[in-house]
């Protein structure tokens, strides 16, 4: 037995080798004859290849650069498979190599730094609204230039939403009248943005149009065919989305625990057939009628009823006993899976609901994924495993759901709630990656107040914004610069400013003083200024009329170095006399820096007979606004103020010389979503203000008070909501006003006013 086995071994090597030697011999000839022609060919005066001929040809480093879209090269193209070939073929892959630094010229930013230009509407061309609130959000921001020759960016007029051939939004003949664009220049430093693109069956990514090398701001755009550090995806919106504002997210209160009455919720249509129909046909496997609702529907389309299947009829019955909107509001997690397209409405409603996301599209890329880390308030799941997801949420610890919820309530908020700010972070993000040196970090754009409130040309380090320092471990600035605004001429020392500025130079936490001189008179000579131990800078104004901030451009209408501490203390209209009122309000100021801390404080109201905002200054209950004559808030907002808002708003401000306080009230609370605090302050002011200056009548004027009203309206106009919060908080010196003796109270000389 062993013998037969030793003979079958040798048989079988000696097989091979006969083989190996037939094969190898028959290569070995025919190299041979090839040698020979190719010696033949070389006597004959033919091209005789050199030693390196079967090493490949490497393009010279030196070689001129060519975008990726326009290289051409020969010797590659035998290589290209024919599904490259169709790929190349079709306009949505063009330009899929493109990248920032290969299809973007920068020279173009340089010098006028981020700008955008809109084309003019072309005669006669149809633009759906929702495209209309996407130009105007543009035009109304702070990027936007009607001249081309400053542009940084361009946005075209035409209509590039809806690209699915069936929809009646669609826009014909596309393809040439971009190309007529003499601005085009094959979409270099071009935004397009769109929602949907392709049509049945496939619903391809294909916008019907060469795009060159244009930017897509693309909703529902996958994996693939996003280009990184290039394109932007963006969140489907419907037609209803609020050009600005928008509604605020539903969370009103943190529960703990915080489960709800459903654990996974999801209603919408069932597909039958067709793309995007796996999923959807399989969410019946997951409903268990109690906690778990995923509610489909065959009814929809001209002839559902064709197509039907036997699950119909039993699932439309069931679809009909729930209220959408009473799920959303009483759903843990709410599932987003994939339409006919990548993305759905599905994804925007949860969010707003604060109803935790579970992602289940496989290749999508979310919405503004290079900046927003959707971990931290999304689950994304798995198709292919759908029958996993209860389990998986099930195991979720309470504390990461209540993080999860909070999270989509910042982010709604931050970037979502409109369309203007859909628009605006786009930009941003476009404006970060030009200008990557002062880019926004990932800690800015997933914290509170996101990254459209963190300006990165005001400064790179976080420590000098008002929102990061428990971030950082530090603590707030522990001096303040006093910025008085003087409208009188000196007469004597006794005059109010003068003792304010005393007042001011003699608190501990006092780094500078800077005065405002808006006056007819020439500034006083040096010696007429009282002396103190901290220095006093005096800068003239460049306006004789106005009050505030939109006339005070010394210093806060741009960075002065003259401004060298983080807190700015502003005192025109009311006089604090006293350093205990300056201590007592900067110390609070010191617990929260990102607010507004102040005295005199006001209030908004909504009038229902006239069906719009009313202002009032009487003493109530509560309070929405401190009004910056005697508070406390971080220099940023001056910048804020400075860049941020339209220069419509500032010049209206400027005009009336009035509600610039109201203003910087709007923008606080906007920025904050929380109302300002309010100190103790002495009953008397406004008879103490009435008889310091001529300028004071005004108060007594029927007319302020109604340009105050009409400008609280024309500011909330802008903002598209009302950001001012009401607040019946009012913070006291500890011992205020207790049966104690006065010398065991620190702020002693408050009650006294």
């Amino acid at each position: 037995m062993q013998a037969k086995k030793r003979y079958f071994i040798l048989l079988s090597a000696g097989s091979c080798l006969a083989l190996l030697f037939y094969f190898g011999g028959v290569q070995f000839r025919a190299s041979r004859s090839h040698s020979r022609r190719e010696e033949h060919s070389g006597r004959n005066g033919l091209h005789q290849p050199s030693p390196d001929h079967f090493w490949p040809r490497f393009p010279d480093a030196l070689r001129p650069f060519f975008p990726w879209d326009q290289l051409e090269n020969e010797d590659s193209s035998v290589h290209i498979s024919p599904r490259q070939k169709r790929d190349a073929n079709s306009s949505i892959y063009k330009g899929k190599k493109c990248r920032m630094e290969s299809c973007f010229d920068f020279t173009l930013c340089k010098k006028n730094g981020f700008k955008v230009y809109v084309y003019p509407q072309q005669k006669g061309e149809k633009i759906a609204e929702s495209y209309q609130n996407i130009l105007a959000a543009i035009e109304g921001s702070r990027f936007y230039t009607s001249d081309p020759s400053q542009a940084c960016l361009f946005v075209l007029s035409l209509d590039t939403l809806d690209r699915d051939q069936l929809s009646p939004q669609y826009v014909h003949n596309l393809r040439s009248k971009v190309q007529s664009l003499h601005l085009w220049n094959n979409g270099r430093n071009h935004l397009i943005f769109n929602l949907y693109s392709g049509t049945w069956p496939d619903y391809t990514e294909d916008v019907g149009f060469d795009i060159g090398q244009a930017m897509l701001a693309k909703a529902s755009i996958s994996t693939e065919n996003f280009r990184p550090n290039f394109d932007v995806s963006i969140p489907l919106f419907s037609k209803d989305h609020p050009r600005t504002g928008g509604e605020r997210g539903f969370l009103k209160f943190n529960t703990i625990p915080p489960l709800r009455k459903y654990m996974l919720v999801f209603k919408g249509k069932r597909y039958l057939t067709g793309i995007g129909s796996d999923t959807r046909n399989a969410l019946y496997h997951v409903h268990n009628g109690e906690d778990v609702l995923l509610l489909t529907t065959c009814k929809h389309g001209k002839d559902w009823q064709k197509h039907k299947d036997s699950r119909c009829d039993r699932d439309n019955t069931e679809y009909e006993k729930y209220d959408y909107r009473e799920m959303l509001h009483n759903a843990t997690f709410c599932l987003v899976p994939r339409g006919r397209r990548l993305g759905s409405f599905r994804f925007l409603e949860a969010l707003q609901a604060a109803c935790v996301p579970v992602m289940l599209s496989n290749g999508w890329e979310l919405p503004f994924s290079e900046v927003i880390n959707w971990n931290q308030a999304a689950i994304i799941g798995d198709e292919r495993l759908l029958l996993q997801i209860p389990s998986t949420i099930r195991s979720i610890h309470q504390d990461k759901i209540l993080a999860l919820r909070q999270q989509t309530q910042f982010l709604w908020e931050a970037y979502f709630s409109s369309v203007e700010k859909i628009v605006l972070t786009t930009l941003e993000i476009i404006q970060d990656r030009i200008f990557k040196h002062i880019s926004r970090n990932s800690l800015i754009w997933n914290k509170h107040p996101g990254g459209l409130f963190v300006l990165p040309q005001y400064s790179s380090y976080l420590g000098d914004f008002p929102y990061f320092y428990a971030n950082l471990g530090l603590k707030p600035p522990s001096k303040f610069t006093a910025v008085i605004h003087a409208v009188t001429p000196l007469v004597s020392q006794s005059q109010p400013v003068l003792k304010l500025l005393v007042a001011a130079a003699k608190s501990q936490y006092c780094a500078q003083i800077i005065v405002l001189w808006n006056c007819d008179k020439p500034l006083p000579a040096k010696h007429r200024w009282p002396a103190t131990a901290v220095p006093v800078i005096v800068i003239e104004g460049e306006s004789k009329v106005g009050l505030g901030v939109g006339n005070v451009r010394p210093p806060w209408r741009r960075r002065s170095p003259q401004i060298i501490v983080d807190a700015a203390s502003r005192r025109d209209y009311f006089t604090l006399d006293s350093t205990s009122q300056v201590d007592f309000a900067f110390t609070v100021w010191q617990s929260f820096p990102e607010r507004i801390v102040g005295y005199p404080a006001r209030s908004h109201f909504w009038d229902n007979s006239k069906e719009r905002w009313g202002y009032t200054s009487k003493w109530t209950n509560d309070y929405s606004m401190v009004l910056t004559g005697a508070a406390i808030y971080h220099k940023y907002y001056h910048y804020l103020y400075t860049h941020y808002l339209p220069a419509s708003l500032k010049n209206m401000v400027d005009q009336l010389a009035n509600c610039e306080d109201i203003l910087m009230n709007f923008l606080v609370s906007a920025v904050t979503k929380l109302p300002p605090i309010k100190v103790t302050q002495k009953k008397q002011y406004k008879e103490t203000m009435m008889g310091q200056t001529s300028r004071a009548s005004r108060w007594a004027d029927p007319d302020h008070f109604a340009q105050r009203q009409s400008c609280m309206n024309t500011f909330a106009s802008w903002f598209g909501y009302m950001p001012l919060i009401h607040s019946q908080m009012r913070l006291d010196p500890v011992l205020f006003k207790d049966q104690v003796s006065i010398l065991r109270k620190k702020y002693r000389d408050i009650e006294r006013l």
